[in-house]
């Protein structure tokens, strides 16, 4: 027997709130990238990015962040901002930078999900002992 885990309003709007927070960082992310804006390119050549490969990593970001605002893509666009979130965790283990924001930023991403979506509730059941 199965139990579903159904998230209470105020679960559901916190978990709204973190997601409009989510898209819109990642969204001004990846429009500064996408149309390399000075400061963008700045920070990502000095981490080691070919300035040439900068937009392209913006459009990536951009795909996902949108796939994350649509509610049938959100868990695609999650795994996409999640592979995005690690390229930069390593990026910044490379360069001996630290790496807390974009791990915080994946798991605010994931909390945000968990709280609006009974799929992935019941997926990842958060049990009381």
């Amino acid at each position: 027997m199965t139990t579903t885990i159904t998230p209470s309003k105020s679960a559901r709007l916190t978990g709204r709130i973190i997601s409009i927070l989510v898209i819109l960082f990642a969204l001004v992310d990846a429009i500064m990238k996408v149309f390399k804006a000075g400061p963008s390119m700045e920070g990502s050549t000095a981490l080691g990015w070919p300035a040439d490969q900068v937009q392209f990593i913006g459009i990536l970001l951009l795909i996902g962040t949108i796939l994350y605002a649509i509610p049938r893509t959100a868990i695609l666009g999650a795994i996409i901002i999640t592979a995005y979130l690690g390229g930069a965790v390593a990026i910044m283990v490379r360069v001996a930078q630290p790496y807390w924001f974009p791990v915080l930023f994946g798991i605010l991403t994931w909390a945000a999900l968990y709280l609006q979506d009974t799929g992935l509730r019941n997926m990842i059941p958060m049990r009381k002992d």
